[in-house]
């Protein structure tokens, strides 16, 4: 599997990513993850919606708290036609836990531990950490890549501002 050093940081050091990157116009990889209710999804059960894929290392973070909760406030404005899902390593019962504090019910988290394979497959795992890089992905209906953010230090927020210009592209 392929390893990328350097595109991310943590506090300004180096970290790897695991698998190749996706770019704008790639079929969206497949990937296994665990919901809050210990069902899987897979990339197949996404399709038919625009889908925004927030990925964050973990929910019990302040900017990750902050990502989610973001995505979350958009996800109550852009209705049932979008999908909106947080992925990160956490477990299903801990991003339960972090819904019903934080009152987010208008997005799905979803967890990649059992096998990282979002991680893997969409390129975004961190070797050092066996966390998910901060990055945010727009699949089409069809499930075509057509939005690809890669937060270069981890401890930063991702553009919202680029994600909804993207989004508001593609859904018009």
């Amino acid at each position: 599997m392929t390893e990328r050093k350097g595109e991310v940081t943590f506090k300004g050091q180096p970290l790897t990513l695991v698998g190749d990157p996706v770019r704008v116009g790639d079929d969206a990889p497949d990937f296994v993850v665990v919901a809050n209710d210990m069902t899987e999804v897979t990339q197949s059960d996404v399709l038919g919606k625009i889908t925004v894929i927030s990925v964050v290392p973990s929910l019990d973070t302040p900017v990750c708290d902050l990502q989610t909760r973001r995505f979350n406030s958009e996800a109550v404005k852009l209705g049932a036609g979008v999908n909106i899902l947080t992925v990160s390593m956490d477990l299903p019962f801990a991003q339960k836990r972090w819904c019903g504090a934080a009152g987010a019910e208008a997005l799905r988290t979803l967890s990649d531990h059992r096998d990282a394979s979002f991680g893997k497959n969409w390129g975004v795992l961190i070797k050092e950490l066996r966390l998910l890089a901060r990055s945010v992905f727009i699949i089409d209906k069809s499930g075509k890549v057509r939005y690809v953010q890669l937060v270069k230090e981890v401890t930063d927020e991702p553009k919202y501002e680029d994600v909804l210009a993207a989004l508001a592209k593609i859904t018009k």
